[in-house]
């Protein structure tokens, strides 16, 4: 008896210590999930951008700085002004910057605009303050400033027999015609023999001669000879000298100015360049103050001095040689178009002609 109550109290002890570990094996995974479950996340790193501030000098901000109404006008958009290329032609015969950038590497891209003199608008609104005279950066497509007007090294189009041209008539009218004959002097100069479609036959030099086929872009410079063909008479043509090659301050037009200082905006099928350039294209054209204007402009690319006008302000200009009150009714690129007050008589003129009041005042202080 005694043999099997002592073998049933260890065996009880057994089953006592059996679920006391089954115990202990349960509240230890209660309490390993409790803390698996309070347990943070991992931490992930993120990259994030951080601005550092520097205070620039002044000059830098006054040289971000936008430009101010009195400062600078607000361009019109217009429609191009290539119908105004025929205003008088002459009767008379012709005859066979102050500006240094500091930094030259950047003088294509940049437009340094020199405030000269203003006044503030009149109480009325009559906009008949003193413009802004700038000297600026042309900024063309496709090549540098400074090569634009260098005569490209390519060979001198050949004139047949036969072949259509564009030929001199009289002065300020080319008309289009068929090259008779090649005649060759006794000094070795060349003439060609010209049949016009519109009657009449001359002997005209190399210069005198443009081709009929509208030129290629690599063949124009600022300062080529060109003739520019009229949109209101198909058989009129106007010779002049090529003032602006595209770019996007003109809205990829040619800038011309007419003999007869008329300027033009026209596009590459109105153009014929002439055959034989001359090395200084002015000989050409007759003398008169639009000659002088040309080579002052000329000289002074790629800066030319340009007026900024607004839209409805008063100035004066030449008109048939004396000033007259006008309004400018458009600003297109490099060119205004005004109206005078006389005789509401309307045309374009240059930004920088002498012909504007406040131009020729300026170029006269500059002399000085």
């Amino acid at each position: 008896m005694e043999e099997e109550e002592e073998k049933t109290k260890r065996t009880t002890r057994s089953r006592a210590n059996i679920r006391g570990k089954k115990s202990a094996g349960k509240k230890s995974t209660e309490s390993s999930a409790t803390l698996d479950s309070t347990k943070e996340p991992p931490i992930r790193l993120t990259k994030k951008a951080v601005v550092v501030l520097t205070k620039l000098p002044q000059y830098k901000i006054n040289a971000l700085r936008p430009p101010t109404p009195e400062q600078f006008y607000s361009e019109e958009e217009s429609l191009s002004s290539s119908d105004s290329d025929m205003q008088w032609e002459p009767g008379r015969d012709s005859s066979d910057s102050e500006l240094s950038l500091a930094n030259k590497k950047t003088k294509e891209k940049i437009k340094k605009r020199v405030k000269i003199t203003h006044a503030s608008c009149s109480a009325n609104n009559n906009l008949s303050a003193d413009p802004v005279i700038i000297t600026s950066t042309q900024q063309l497509s496709q090549c540098n400033a400074e090569n634009t007007k260098a005569r490209p090294k390519l060979p001198e189009p050949e004139v047949k027999v036969d072949m259509m041209v564009i030929a001199r008539k009289k002065p300020l009218r080319w008309e289009r015609g068929k090259v008779l004959e090649v005649v060759t002097k006794d000094d070795g100069r060349v003439k060609y023999k010209v049949s016009f479609e519109e009657k009449g036959k001359s002997l005209v030099s190399g210069h005198h001669v443009a081709l009929d086929s509208p030129p290629k872009l690599a063949q124009l410079y600022v300062g080529a000879r060109v003739v520019v063909r009229c949109q209101v008479n198909k058989f009129r043509f106007w010779p002049g000298i090529l003032a602006e090659l595209p770019s996007r301050s003109n809205r990829l037009r040619f800038l011309v100015f007419i003999d007869d200082h008329t300027p033009v905006y026209v596009g590459l099928p109105l153009l014929h360049l002439v055959c034989r350039q001359l090395d200084n294209p002015l000989e050409d054209v007759p003398e008169s103050a639009h000659r002088i204007f040309m080579e002052q402009y000329l000289n002074d690319w790629p800066y030319p001095h340009l007026t900024q006008y607004r839209v409805g302000q008063n100035l004066n200009a030449e008109l048939n040689g004396v000033q007259k009150r006008c309004e400018v009714l458009v600003v297109d690129g490099s060119l205004i178009q005004v109206v005078f007050h006389e005789n509401q008589f309307k045309e374009w003129i240059h930004r920088g002609s002498t012909r504007l009041e406040h131009m020729a005042r300026f170029l006269e202080l500059k002399a000085c």
